[in-house]
């Protein structure tokens, strides 16, 4: 639940002779133009997988209620929207990240949204609470989960083959109510913030050196 837009709604890389084109996260003004009219979480994280597929036509396919992502160098991993007496859960294509070979799902689960990583090469998937974003060593992604219902917190994973593991975390003191993070560079986090007790959006430089990281 940690995507501003989602909120909002809510309430050429070649590998082995096959290629699949390179996209982009929608940000949070594309976002809001293809779930203007959308119906609710579910309908628009459809409405995002439709024109991500488009960018992305040999990564994935959508059959009902099933989406399908091809795995490397062979196989796949399908996920199934479910729904109970109480809730529904459903997954959407989000995002492709190319250098690391990983697909990005939006993941609805009643008003909720989160995120699941799932690595093309072991299909190994990784469950975090907020829109992910890769540093540029390619080496670590940053989530930043900040909103009413969150934890209020800013967490940094380190990517590798055998999967991904958070390794550093941060509460900011007074809370924050919501935040986006950026890499400025492999080291530096630009974090945009709204205190709790504030209307105007602020902005920090964090590194990972810094000493008041918790490491879980």
């Amino acid at each position: 639940m940690g995507h501003p837009a989602l909120r909002l709604v809510a309430g050429v890389l070649l590998v082995a002779g096959a290629c699949v084109a390179s996209a982009a996260a929608p940000t949070p003004a594309e976002i809001a133009t293809l779930c203007a009219s959308a119906e609710g979480p579910a309908h628009c994280g459809r409405l995002i997988e439709e024109a991500q597929l488009k960018s992305l036509p040999n990564l994935a396919r959508r059959d009902g209620d099933t989406l399908t992502v091809s795995l490397f160098p062979s196989g796949q991993r399908a996920f199934a929207d479910t729904t109970t007496a109480t809730t529904e859960k459903s997954y959407a294509l989000f995002d492709y990240w190319s250098p690391v070979n990983a697909v990005v799902l939006l993941v609805n689960v009643g008003d909720d949204a989160s995120f699941a990583i799932l690595q093309r090469a072991t299909g190994q998937v990784t469950d975090v609470s907020a829109e992910p974003v890769l540093a540029p060593d390619r080496q670590r992604l940053a989530v930043a989960d900040f909103c009413a219902r969150c934890a209020g917190e800013l967490s940094v994973w380190r990517i590798s083959r055998d999967g991904i593991r958070k390794e550093l975390v941060w509460k900011p003191q007074p809370a924050w109510r919501d935040a986006t993070a950026k890499w400025k560079d492999a080291d530096t986090l630009v974090l945009e913030y709204t205190p709790g007790n504030a209307t105007e959006a602020r902005t920090l430089e964090r590194k990972l050196g810094a000493a008041d990281w918790r490491r879980p």
